[in-house]
């Protein structure tokens, strides 16, 4: 028996780990490689319509509690991203979730009906990216009724494939959000984005290190706030939850679950431990559950609440 084994949205996962979107996931051959490291599923990198360059160099900066990055969604646009997905889909059955971002809620639709001609498992709708647009930390998933409506929207154009909304904290309620994307047709919420903007200066040269000056931060310093994030989600609605922000052991994978994850994402921890963190959090996840007598993660899914 698998007791790594979990299903969300009727994905069914040999194990609970995905990889997040932005990490590795720019080509089928980097997604092919985390796939057979034991990643349950992946994500490829945020796409839009059209190619995007990003941010300026330096964009991405390790210090000493995770990363703060201003890659600023940079991608190859949404033609050549199909092409990855289905050479990806060709070499390993795994589950493979395409994610998307529009610069307009008009783009959101149109992106998601391009990207599931790749047939992918299942289509994040990033809505929550902090560090796009001139508007630096003001995402769509600031405000419940835009949320909604690109929820709405992109349940109307794709209808055979799940879709999962992926959130921030930037918003003045997380409930409210999330029950946006309840009531306007999600099949899961991915849950947390980076958390910021925030800035480090180097204190010689008297700068801002990033070249965007500033930043999301992700990493273990924000899993506190990505597992209450899940556990207020898990509060409002019944849709399962990705939880994603700071995993890197086996231990925070459990705290996600406690919380209400269905299945936990992690990201900054395959740049910080490299791609053997897959291998490794399973390895220690089997051992954690068979100490404890734990047959399956849903028997615990939720656990904390009280």
């Amino acid at each position: 028996m698998n007791r790594l084994y979990v299903n969300i949205a009727g994905i069914e996962l040999a194990s609970p780990l995905v990889l997040a979107s932005g990490i590795m996931g720019l080509s089928a051959s980097s997604l092919e490689r985390v796939a057979e490291l034991g990643a349950g599923a992946v994500t490829a990198k945020s796409c839009g319509l059209e190619e995007r360059k990003g941010h300026a160099c330096p964009a991405i900066l390790p210090f000493g509690f995770g990363l703060l990055n201003a890659v600023g969604l940079a991608n190859p646009g949404v033609d050549d991203m199909i092409e990855e997905l289905r050479t990806f889909r060709l070499q390993s059955e795994v589950p493979v979730i395409a994610s998307i971002f529009g610069k307009t809620i008009a783009e959101f639709p149109d992106v998601a009906t391009r990207i599931a001609e790749a047939l992918p498992s299942m289509i994040e709708v990033n809505v929550s990216c902090p560090n796009v647009a001139s508007e630096f930390g003001r995402p769509f998933a600031a405000d419940p009724s835009l949320v909604g409506e690109i929820t709405r929207r992109v349940r109307e154009r794709v209808t055979d494939i799940p879709i999962s909304i992926k959130l921030s904290l930037q918003c003045l309620s997380l409930a409210e959000v999330a029950k946006a994307c309840a009531d306007n047709g999600a099949d899961a919420i991915t849950a947390i984005n980076s958390v910021g903007p925030g800035m480090i200066i180097d204190p010689n040269v008297r700068r801002p290190v990033l070249a965007n000056r500033m930043g999301g931060l992700s990493g273990p310093a924000i899993l506190p706030l990505a597992v209450r994030a899940v556990w207020e989600i898990a509060e409002t609605v019944s849709l399962p939850i990705i939880g994603t922000g700071g995993v890197e052991t086996a231990e925070d994978v459990i705290q996600m679950v406690l919380a209400g994850a269905s299945a936990v994402g992690v990201g900054t921890a395959v740049y910080t431990r490299g791609l053997e963190v897959f291998s490794s959090i399973n390895s220690d996840l089997h051992v954690f559950m068979q100490e404890r007598g734990i047959s399956s993660l849903s028997d615990i899914k939720g656990a904390a609440h009280v």
